[in-house]
């Protein structure tokens, strides 16, 4: 089969379509027949050689895919060859055929195109495990997201309104705030040119974020503090702004505050916090949302998979609002 290899770490020209060794499912796994694969931060990072793929994982990028089954390991039920899919993967999206345990594929959504599809699988499963399994955000409650234009950030406005939440946004632009608006956002703040602790206290009337969903990392970590609520969660689910900070532990304790990071590619398949039940809950709560219109998966741009670079460049340059996906077939 052909997939997208690493002549060396670096800019997005280091990608480049060769053919590589066919992989095959074993006990417990499907092979699916690659239609398209989302893009995601995390594979600008593999890229750059600064996130390697767990033990046991394939080299080649994608965490995330749809397509066609066309085999299955020993073992497997519930699933047949034919069946249109899409997967969380630890690796191997950018790729005319992958593997993947069984626990880790879902449906289709009703209504949504086979294509479309890989966007959703990252997102749906970061958000969900992150925003309501640990934050527990619910009806009423108020959520702050950082890059409120950015595949995860227009799921998650979604997502948050479909449970009932009010949703803060941070974003660096005015078109990329009127997105946010379209998909739900309540409050709409400008990082460049506002304050956003100062801005969501005032429209809040003081109360601040239950919840906070931080792409940032060490950069944010301090304001993501003073901006949560009385007994908040703060969830940290990237380092975009640096790995290592200080903060007032008082600060943090004075509100019966959380910190939570978290990634997904990591975890185990099965056992606690395992893929398996973050999967079977987005399968049980997100995919209704989507099937009656609640939520729409966000795609940007489709791309040749080929033309992978360009993609890359694409979130590179922080000009897509939603998800870009690579077309195979």
């Amino acid at each position: 089969m052909h997939a997208i290899t690493l002549t060396e770490y670096g800019d997005p020209e280091v990608m480049v379509w060769s053919e590589v060794a066919d992989p095959s499912p074993g006990a417990g796994e499907v092979a699916i027949a690659v239609t398209a694969a989302g893009v995601n931060r995390a594979d600008l990072q593999q890229r750059q050689g600064n996130y390697p793929p767990p033990p046991g994982a394939s080299e080649v990028l994608g965490l995330e895919c749809s397509g066609v089954i066309e085999a299955l390991g020993d073992g497997v039920t519930g699933l047949q060859v034919g069946d249109e899919v899409c997967a969380l993967l630890a690796g191997g999206g950018y790729a005319e055929r992958v593997v993947v345990p069984a626990e880790q594929v879902l449906p289709v959504p009703d209504g949504v195109d086979l294509a479309v599809a890989a966007s959703l699988p990252e997102v749906a499963c970061t958000v969900w495990s992150n925003v309501v399994m640990y934050g527990g955000l619910g009806a009423g409650d108020t959520v702050l997201i950082h890059g409120g234009g950015s595949g995860i950030g227009t799921h998650a406005i979604q997502v948050a309104k479909a449970l009932g939440a009010r949703v803060a946004v941070t974003a660096g632009s005015a078109e990329k705030l009127e997105t946010c608006r379209s998909f739900g956002a309540d409050i709409l703040i400008d990082y460049k040119e506002q304050d956003f602790v100062d801005t969501l206290r005032e429209a809040t009337d003081g109360h601040g974020a239950d919840v906070i969903l931080d792409n940032m990392g060490a950069k944010y970590l301090s304001r993501n503090v003073s901006a949560l609520a009385m007994d908040g969660r703060l969830v940290t689910i990237g380092m975009q702004g640096g790995r290592k900070a200080e903060f007032d532990f008082a600060a943090l304790m004075a509100r019966r505050g959380s910190v939570h990071c978290a990634g997904l590619r990591a975890r185990p398949v099965t056992g606690p916090g395992g893929k398996a039940e973050i999967v079977r809950q987005v399968h049980e709560r997100v995919w209704p949302m989507i099937a009656d219109g609640s939520v729409t998966p966000v795609v940007h741009e489709e791309v040749p998979i080929a033309e992978a670079p360009r993609a890359h460049r694409l979130l590179d340059e922080h000009s897509t609002a939603g998800k870009v996906i690579l077309r195979v077939r």
